[in-house]
């Protein structure tokens, strides 16, 4: 099995690819041991000393660290990833997807500027942060503000606020004259 592996805009996450299907539909984000409990690919990777966050997407996963060292930990994580993989074990033992988890907060009024909103999220931006090892969601819009949830490697990036402020926003302003500004939650 190889592993191909990715840097991402985030210097402290780190994007696996393992050439097999993660979750196939939807992401998950797991900031701790214990909120991994329904993935046992998560739960594995929580035991690499170092590791502090576990993205899962379609086809890759992307592991944050804390104050560790990549070339100390890295091959751990690899192997990990590996072991599970060929153990036969499922990523995720519970539901598979937290992608639509969070309550969205939006006034009725605006549903169609909210489905625009997603539209161009799920078209435009999703596909390009999921390059990058992360996510970007959906939370809510009140008073022309877009409020975002950033996951994976998008979580704690140094340049997500340029990716909000000058890409994300200046699209959704382009082609929603509703949207004012982008905030992440």
């Amino acid at each position: 099995m190889f592993i191909q592996t990715e840097h991402t805009p985030n210097p402290a996450t780190l994007k696996f690819i393992p050439g097999k299907t993660v979750l196939g539909d939807g992401t998950v984000d797991y900031r701790s041991k214990e909120e991994a409990g329904g993935s046992p690919l998560a739960t594995r990777l929580f035991e690499v000393d170092g590791v502090t966050g576990v993205f899962l997407g379609s086809d890759f996963i992307s592991v944050t660290k804390g104050d560790a060292e990549w070339p100390h930990i890295r091959p751990a994580i690899l192997g990990a990833i590996m072991e599970h993989y060929l153990s036969g074990a499922p990523v995720m033992s519970g539901a598979s997807s937290d992608e639509d988890a969070a309550e969205e907060d939006y006034d009725p009024k605006d549903e169609d500027t909210v489905k625009t909103i997603k539209e161009l999220l799920d078209t435009r931006v999703r596909p390009a942060v999921a390059n990058d090892g992360g996510d970007i969601t959906f939370q809510g819009f009140k008073d022309g503000v877009v409020f975002l949830h950033m996951r994976g490697a998008c979580a704690g990036c140094p340049s997500s606020t340029a990716t909000l402020r000058y890409g994300i926003e200046n699209l959704l302003k382009h082609f929603c004259p509703d949207v004012q500004e982008v905030r992440p939650v």
